[in-house]
C-alpha cells in the first residue's frame, strides 16, 4: 500500500497535485495557506464549469463531481456531507437533462469496483461529520488505486495518475473487499452507474402512508380549563395578551386538535432541509455573480455592493430560518425560504410542547422540542461581542416573537436590550447611533424584514435624476436615524445578514430550478408564464411578498382556485407549479422547518381552512411517531 509522507509540508491551496485518468487536475486543499489575493471572498471558492457548479475548492466532493462531468458528461446531485452520495440512486446528464441509474455495492460485495467508480467513506474519525469521496483509477486483487482531493496535500509521484493505493482482498466467495488506510474509518462501498442493479444496494421504497399528515385530538379538559402557559416569562405574557388566552388555535374547534407523521417523515424533512439550504446558499452566489439575474430581484442599485459584501463576509452568520414545504403521499415539495425576518419560532419551540403538556398529549415526541437549544447554540457561535439590541414594531406578535429571541439570547450568555420602534434612538457626534441610555448600537437583531428599509431606499433614489452607487446614512448629530439607516450602518452588524434578500426573495425559486431542473424537493419555476405550467397549473407570486399576499392558484383549466390580495401587487411576479397543500379534516396544512446556523432544528406546522397560508394561519402542534404506529 502506497502511502505519501505526511512528514512532508503540505502544498500551498490550489498547486496541482497530478492529473487522474481523463487529464482531469486534482490540487491541494490546504486552506491555511490560501491566498486572500487569489481568494479575497467566498466566491472565489467555488469551482464551475461550464456554468455548472462542481462544489467548494478543493474539496473531495468537488474533484468526483468534475471527474464525472469531465469524463462522462455527467454529476450526482448536491449533498451537504460526501457520505450522503451512498444514498443517491441517479446522476443527471447535462446535455440531455435526463436521469440515469446509479448503483450503489457495500464494501465486501460481489460486484467489484470499476475504474471510474465512486469509493464512499462514512463520517467519523478522520472524515468526522463529512465522509469522504474518491475516483478508483484502477482495481486489482490485492489493491485499488483512488484519485482524490482534500485529504494528502502533497504532489503525487511522476507518472502516477493515482493520489494513493488501499489494501483489497478477494474472499472464496468472491466478495471485494477495501481495507482502509485510517483504523477510525468506515468504508461504505462504492458506486456505478449502470442499469445493472445485481449484488446492488436494495433500495426499499418507502411506504407513502409515512408521509400523510394525521389529524388527532387530545381529551377535552372538563369544567374549566386551567391557564398553562407562565406569565411570569415576559415572552408568554406577551403571547397571552396577542392570543387572548392560553391557546395555541384562535379556533375553538380546533382547540384540541394536533397532528402527527412518522419519525421517517420527520428524517425526511431533516435531510431535505440541509440539503435545500445548500442549493439555495449555490442559487445566491449564482445570482451575485450574474448581473442580468441579479436585475430580476428588483434590488435598489445603491445597495448591491453592501449585499456582496456581506456574502463574502458574513455567508456563515446566518442565526436561523425556516422552509415552507407541502408534504404529502405524493412527494415533498419547497414552496419557498424565509430566509429574512422568519417566524414560528416561539410557536415551534415553546408554545406547542406546553400546549401538549397541559393536554397529556404524550403521543410520540415535540416537534420543536430541540429548538430552543439549537438556536442558543447559534448565538454561542456567532461573532456577538457586548449588548445586542432587539428591534422591533409595535404589533402583538412581534412583540412576543422579539422576547422569545431575547430568551435564547440570554441562555447563551448575551445582553440584549429591546427597542420598540427606532424613535427613541439617536445620532451623536461620532456618526454612531445611540439608544436612550446613550449605548451604541453595534449589533442588532430584528424583526422587520429587509425589504422595508429597502422601501425607503427605492424612495429616496426615485428622487434623484441618477441613482446613487452606494447607499451612504443620513448621519445628523441629535436627530432620529431612519430605519434605512440603522439597518445599513457600517459600524451596525444585523441579523439576519443583509445577503438574505437573496434567497428570501421568490426570483430564487426560477433561479434554482434552473441549476437544479427536475430535482425531486423543487417546483418548476419560471419568470415567465410558459405553456408547461399552464398544463400543469401554477401559483403566480410576487417575488417579494409577505404573509400570503398577492398570491394567485390556478388550476389547469385555466380557472383561479383561489387568491388573495395584498400590498405587493406592484412587484413582479414568478409562477411555480401548482402543489396543493394537504387537506386534513377539513384544514390545508402547511409542514415548515426551521434551522439554526443552517442545519436543521426543528418542525412545526401551520393551518387554514385557506389553500393559502397566512399571517393569520395557526400553529398547531406536531408530533413525531413511530413509522409502526403510523401505519396501523
Amino acid at each position: 500500500m502506497t502511502i505519501l509522507s505526511n512528514k512532508l509540508a503540505p502544498c500551498s491551496f490550489g498547486t496541482l497535485l497530478g492529473y487522474a485518468p481523463g487529464g482531469v487536475a486534482a490540487y491541494s486543499s490546504d486552506y491555511d495557506t490560501a491566498s486572500d489575493l487569489e481568494y479575497p471572498n467566498r466566491s472565489a471558492f467555488r469551482s464551475y464549469i461550464d456554468g455548472i457548479y462542481m462544489g467548494y475548492k478543493w474539496q473531495c466532493v468537488e474533484f468526483a463531481r468534475r471527474w464525472m462531468y469531465l469524463n462522462h458528461g455527467y454529476i450526482f446531485d448536491d449533498v451537504a456531507m460526501a457520505y450522503e452520495i451512498f444514498n443517491l440512486r441517479s446522476v443527471r446528464d447535462i446535455a440531455s437533462n435526463t436521469r440515469l441509474p446509479l448503483q450503489a455495492f457495500s464494501n465486501g460485495s460481489k460486484r467489484h469496483p470499476q475504474p471510474g467508480s465512486l469509493l464512499i467513506w462514512e463520517q467519523g474519525g478522520e472524515f468526522e461529520q463529512t465522509g469522504h469521496v474518491a475516483i478508483v483509477t484502477e482495481v486489482f486483487a490485492d489493491k485499488i488505486r483512488i484519485a482524490e482531493q482534500n485529504l494528502d496535500h502533497h504532489v503525487w509521484p511522476e507518472g502516477q495518475n493515482y493520489s494513493r493505493e488501499l489494501e483489497a482482498r478477494i474472499s472464496e466467495e468472491g466478495e471485494y473487499w477495501i481495507a482502509c488506510s485510517f483504523n477510525d474509518v468506515l468504508i461504505l462501498g462504492w458506486m456505478i452507474q449502470t442499469e445493472d442493479d445485481q449484488d446492488a444496494e436494495i433500495s426499499v421504497e418507502t411506504n407513502k402512508k409515512l408521509f400523510a399528515l394525521a389529524s388527532h385530538q387530545a381529551k377535552p379538559i372538563v369544567g374549566k380549563d386551567k391557564p398553562w402557559l407562565n406569565i411570569a416569562n415576559q415572552d408568554e405574557a406577551a403571547y397571552v395578551k396577542a392570543l387572548n388566552g392560553h391557546k395555541l388555535s384562535t379556533d375553538l374547534d380546533d382547540q384540541y386538535r394536533y397532528y402527527v407523521l412518522s419519525k421517517t417523515a420527520q428524517d425526511t424533512l431533516r435531510r431535505a432541509t440541509n440539503e435545500l439550504h445548500g442549493l439555495f446558499m449555490h442559487a445566491t452566489d449564482y445570482v451575485l455573480d450574474n448581473e442580468a439575474l441579479l436585475e430580476k430581484f428588483n434590488l435598489p442599485r445603491a445597495l448591491l455592493a453592501k449585499i456582496r459584501q456581506s456574502w463574502d463576509n458574513r455567508l456563515n452568520q446566518l442565526i436561523t430560518s425556516r422552509f415552507d414545504f407541502a408534504m404529502t403521499t405524493e412527494g415533498l415539495k419547497v414552496y419557498e425560504y424565509n430566509c429574512d425576518s422568519a417566524s414560528c419560532y416561539m410557536e415551534g419551540a415553546k408554545i406547542q410542547g406546553k400546549w401538549a403538556h397541559h393536554y397529556g398529549v404524550h403521543e410520540g415526541e415535540d416537534a420543536g422540542k430541540d429548538l430552543f437549544k439549537q438556536l442558543v447554540q447559534a448565538w454561542q457561535k456567532s461573532q456577538v461581542k457586548g449588548l445586542i439590541h432587539i428591534l422591533h414594531d409595535d404589533d402583538p406578535e412581534e412583540k412576543y416573537h422579539a422576547l422569545f429571541i431575547q430568551q435564547t439570547l440570554k441562555a447563551a450568555g448575551i445582553k440584549s436590550r429591546m427597542i420598540a420602534g427606532i424613535d427613541s434612538l439617536t445620532w451623536d457626534e461620532l456618526g454612531n447611533v445611540v439608544d436612550a441610555n446613550g449605548d451604541v448600537l453595534n449589533w442588532v437583531w430584528k424583526t422587520w424584514s429587509w425589504e422595508t428599509a429597502l422601501d425607503q431606499i427605492r424612495v429616496e433614489c426615485e428622487s434623484d435624476e441618477a441613482e446613487p452607487e452606494h447607499f451612504q446614512p443620513l448621519s445628523k448629530t441629535g436627530k432620529t436615524p431612519r430605519l434605512a439607516d440603522v439597518l445599513l450602518h457600517k459600524n451596525i452588524m444585523i441579523f439576519e445578514p443583509l445577503w438574505t434578500l437573496i434567497p428570501s426573495n421568490k426570483a430564487i425559486l426560477p433561479v434554482l430550478w434552473s441549476l437544479f431542473p427536475n430535482h425531486p424537493l423543487l417546483l418548476q419555476a419560471d419568470f415567465e408564464l410558459n405553456e408547461e405550467l399552464k398544463a400543469k397549473g401554477y401559483v403566480s407570486k410576487p417575488i417579494v411578498g409577505r404573509c400570503g399576499a398577492n398570491i394567485e392558484l390556478v388550476d389547469e383549466e385555466q380557472s383561479v382556485i383561489e387568491a388573495t390580495g395584498g400590498n405587493f401587487a406592484a412587484q413582479d411576479n414568478i409562477y411555480q407549479a401548482l402543489f396543493p397543500l394537504p387537506l386534513v379534516e377539513g384544514q390545508y396544512v402547511q409542514v415548515c422547518t426551521f434551522t439554526a446556523a443552517g442545519k436543521y432544528a426543528g418542525s412545526c406546522l401551520r393551518v387554514d381552512s385557506s389553500m393559502i397560508i397566512n399571517k393569520d394561519s395557526d400553529c398547531l402542534a406536531l408530533r413525531f411517531v413511530n413509522d409502526e404506529d403510523v401505519l396501523q
